[in-house]
């Protein structure tokens, strides 16, 4: 029978005797050092083996302190580490997976989570903006357009509405066909203001009331020998509810909403408004033009020079 056979025989109080021996020795590397550098002095290092068992009170039979002493020589019940590699790594991450674990199943979950958030939402989302935009340029903005246009041909009663909405479609579609998608929603936003001011009705009256004044006059800056006469008026809708009106100011060339605002008129004319107020405080002849449904400027009832300013 060999060595290896007899020793899976034996006992287990045996082998653990044997691996006893061979850790008392490894504790003992002095020791072994000196009385193992040559066979002849194996019986003096099993002696002191005995020796040293027996102060603890533990008898060990012979051939189990010289099965320690050639286990030990032999390198048996020694654990050498395993070499470098990948089956080691993976091993060693198996063996930790409690402790790496948790946090990259977690990390993993986020990553999962956030890939699904982006690819699966996000992405799906951002074509499907960026297709219906291009669809509402492409189709939705020139459509609207269309109609726009149709209202003010069917609303107007002048032809400079119509000539002014078919360039204003004219250039809004070039712009949408351009990608030019401010443009086209500029256009859009011109064609509602026209079918809007077409749509209005309200009467031009004078302003006649305490702390507002119903005329005044200027010098121009660009001619201090001219002046020039203005009369303050409103719009009042058919309810009589004042409006408020986009109105370019000749002086600064800016287009302000204002409630009041100063027409440009004739000397005569803010003399004669001037008089009748004197007369008796109030103003008979007040009223200036009507603005009608389908047409575009206010008919006047007096001559007026075609200016106008916001603030004064």
């Amino acid at each position: 029978m060999s060595k290896a056979s007899a020793t899976q025989a034996a006992p287990l109080d045996e082998v653990m005797l044997a691996m006893d021996v061979v850790d008392t020795l490894r504790h003992r590397q002095d020791l072994v050092t000196r009385e193992l550098d040559g066979v002849a002095r194996e019986k003096q290092l099993i002696e002191k083996l005995r020796a040293l068992y027996h102060q603890q009170g533990i008898e060990v039979p012979d051939h189990i302190l010289k099965e320690g002493v050639s286990a030990l020589a032999e390198s048996r019940f020694t654990y050498e580490p395993p070499a470098p590699g990948l089956g080691t790594t993976l091993a060693r991450l198996y063996v930790g997976r409690k402790t790496w674990g948790r946090p990259v199943l977690v990390a993993l979950g986020v990553l999962l989570v956030a890939g699904i958030g982006y690819f699966g939402l996000w992405q799906p989302y951002q074509r499907g903006q960026a297709e219906q935009a291009q669809l509402e340029l492409s189709q939705g903005l020139p459509a609207e357009m269309d109609a726009l246009y149709q209202t003010i041909y069917e609303e107007t009663k002048v032809q400079q509405a119509v000539t002014e909405a078919e360039a204003l479609v004219e250039r809004g579609k070039a712009f949408a066909s351009e990608g030019n998608r401010t443009g086209a929603e500029d256009a859009v936003a011109r064609l509602e203001a026209l079918r809007d001011q077409l749509r209005l009705e309200y009467t031009l009256r004078v302003v006649n009331r305490q702390g507002v004044q119903s005329g005044f006059w200027t010098f121009p800056e660009i001619n201090t020998d001219a002046t020039n006469y203005y009369v303050v008026v409103e719009a009042l809708d058919p309810d009589g509810n004042a409006l408020t009106l986009p109105i370019l100011n000749e002086e600064s060339g800016e287009t302000e909403a204002v409630d009041i605002w100063g027409v440009r008129v004739p000397e005569s004319v803010y003399d004669a408004v001037a008089a009748d107020k004197r007369d008796d405080g109030i103003i008979q002849a007040n009223i200036m033009g009507r603005k009608s449904d389908g047409f575009l400027d206010v008919e006047y009832a007096v001559p007026v020079l075609g200016g106008a300013v916001t603030r004064w």
